[in-house]
């Protein structure tokens, strides 16, 4: 069994029973409803995390930079859409109805992303002649030779950045090292699989626009103002998020390696499905919350037969297609990124300046305080799809164990390790090995742990009326974030002849993104729903999630400065790879840890800015 399926049992059992208690004796029924509709959403979400930056480099063999700008461009406007989503539910639609049809559009989106289309291929051109680059496997899985004549042979980059091809024979129509400039390398990608995939991301975008800001401003809204249950009831919330994430983490990775990337993908697509079941199930138990704002105004006809209600569906699917040509376009998306941007502050200062009393407005500040750690945090947090996921696949030791050992019997290590130890598991035994994408399921594991913990902590604060100040738990939300990093640079000594640290350490960064996410991300929903006047609290939802958008785009960018020349998706440079990462690892890390430090320190000057008494809380919402 494999080591991660057997903890992820043990932790949700221990931890899940409890959180499910806490729910049904201290909280309203939807937030149970809402908890499993936003489990099997991040299920499908981060089951396709998990692997996309590996399909990204070897299935269409995308260079890591390219990859990692992709990646960003794509995960930039699943947090961008949220702004026109939360929009159309403040003024028309009503949350309920804009989550479900956002989850419409993500089982078609997810179920696409199983249309894999042919693999890419490469080849080699030296002196007139092309060579095959022969590619098998998935992920840790894959081999990648160069083929001359009729045998294939291991390559690397040699110090010079020349090409090397291990034990090729003297008498080979090529010689065994190429330099640097003297072969070409061309790819061949199927345009169907290619184009499959941009649509299928862009049925994603769409449907991540309608449904994250508006899920989460339910939560808000089973709660009155000033309840002191509302930061327990969002860390809860966060539990199921989490548990989503952990078991996609390690079942579609588990599938896309084993079986196919259609699988790992489709898999993501039926958790969506479960996810949309149970929120329309489970409206009776929202207790009318999140219905249309003007019921009548949705129904009225607006375009022939079609009422304002089926227009904005039509507009939402229509709108796939300018999405699928953006997200091709990481240039165009940064440009829409800013323009969404500086209209977004524009609004909110316009609404800050003309609508707001001086504690609303004070509250609203504070708000867009928090948005920029925001920013700076998920910029840091995110790498973990992309430079932190491929990290782990180039520069780790992915095996818990040092070598195999048995217990009681039972054989404990990864494969490789019970072949070394000449131990031959005839039934159950314990595989210590993990695939580079099941690191994924780290951080929602160590949430899974800790959640129910914070959980009872902001709510023992909240009865005492000794709730943080925000901006100070922000500050050491991200000291945490930038100290993870750090903790992987000055273990570098560690690293083993192949250039990969432990385990352990990769862990421990987790565990330190994992405190810092719980101190500042929970905190941080609600808190927008707390400080945000009524009438635009979906907006301000959206624009913390606009804040997420642009750490995608620049992590992207940062990730991509982390990447290495790789050949059909295989790093030729193990040792520059490492040295490329822990360069960008140090330089997050320092920055993560002072911008944290500087909230610390001006949480003092302005943290009389949430006037957090009951009474404030009531004429703020009013």
């Amino acid at each position: 069994m494999p080591i991660v399926l057997l903890a992820g049992i043990v932790i949700t059992l221990v931890t899940g029973i409890p959180v499910l208690l806490q729910m049904l004796r201290h909280h309203p029924r939807g937030l149970i409803i809402l908890f499993f509709a936003e489990m099997w959403e991040r299920f499908s979400y981060y089951g396709m995390r998990g692997i996309l930056i590996f399909y990204l480099t070897q299935h269409l063999l995308f260079d890591q930079d390219v990859a990692s700008g992709q990646y960003g461009s794509y995960t930039s406007l699943v947090y961008l859409l949220p702004l026109i989503g939360g929009m159309l539910a403040d003024r028309y639609l009503g949350t309920r109805k804009a989550v479900a049809f956002g989850a419409l559009l993500l089982v078609a989106g997810h179920l696409t992303m199983a249309v894999e289309g042919r693999p890419a291929t490469q080849t080699l051109t030296y002196a007139g002649q092309t060579y095959n680059v022969a590619i098998e496997g998935r992920m840790e899985n894959r081999s990648v030779k160069l083929v001359v004549g009729d045998k294939a042979y291991d390559f690397s980059a040699n110090e010079a950045g020349g090409f090397e091809i291990k034990d090729l024979p003297a008498t080979a129509p090529l010689p065994a090292v190429l330099p640097k400039g003297s072969y070409e390398l061309k790819k061949d990608v199927d345009l169907f699989g290619k184009n499959a995939f941009y649509l299928a991301v862009a049925l994603i975008i769409m449907g991540v626009g309608f449904l994250k800001p508006n899920i989460s401003t339910i939560v808000g809204q089973l709660y009155p103002q000033g309840d002191p249950r509302r930061d327990s009831g969002f860390t809860l919330y966060y539990y199921g998020i989490n548990l989503g994430a952990f078991w996609a983490s390690f079942a579609c990775a588990w599938f896309g390696l084993n079986v196919g990337w259609w699988a790992g993908f489709g898999l993501a697509g039926v958790g969506m499905a479960a996810g949309w079941i149970v929120f329309v199930l489970g409206k009776k138990h929202l207790e009318g919350k999140g219905e249309p704002p003007n019921p009548a105004l949705l129904q009225e006809k607006v375009a022939g037969p079609l009422n304002r209600e089926w227009l904005i569906y039509l507009c939402g699917v229509l709108g796939v297609i300018p999405v699928w040509f953006l997200v091709q376009r990481n240039d165009w998306v940064g440009v829409m990124l800013i323009a969404s941007t500086l209209a977004a502050l524009a609004y909110v200062i316009y609404f800050i300046v003309t609508q707001c009393d001086k504690i609303q407005r004070e509250r609203m500040i504070l708000a867009l305080v928090l948005v920029f750690g925001a920013v700076v945090f998920f910029t840091l947090f995110e790498q973990a799809g992309t430079s932190l996921n491929l990290f782990a696949a180039q520069n780790v030791d992915l095996n818990l164990t040092r070598q195999a050992s048995t217990f009681l019997g039972i054989p404990i290590g990864s494969a490789d390790q019970l072949a070394a130890a000449g131990i031959q598991p005839t039934g159950f035994w314990i595989d210590t090995g993990i695939g580079a994408a099941q690191t994924q399921s780290f951080n929602a594991g160590f949430i899974l742990i800790f959640a129910p913990i914070f959980a009872a902590m902001w709510a023992w604060l909240g009865r005492r009326g000794q709730a943080s100040n925000p901006v100070m738990t922000f500050g050491l939300g991200l000291i945490q974030v930038g100290l993870g990093f750090l903790v992987v640079v000055w273990g570098v000594g560690l690293a083993n002849s192949a250039f990969q640290v432990p385990l352990m350490l990769l862990g421990l960064l987790y565990l330190l993104h994992t405190t810092g996410e719980l101190f500042l991300s929970p905190v941080g929903l609600s808190e927008i729903t707390k400080l945000s006047v009524a009438k635009v609290v979906s907006f301000m939802m959206a624009i913390w999630f606009l804040a997420s958008s642009i750490a995608q785009y620049v992590g992207g960018f940062i990730a991509g400065l982390a990447g290495t020349e790789t050949v059909g998706g295989q790093v030729l440079n193990p040792e520059l790879a490492l040295k490329t990462s822990l360069g960008v690892f140090n330089t997050l890390g320092w920055g993560g840890f002072g911008i944290g430090v500087a909230f610390v320190l001006i949480s003092f000057l302005i943290k009389h800015w949430s006037h957090s008494t009951a009474e404030a809380e009531t004429k703020a919402g009013a």
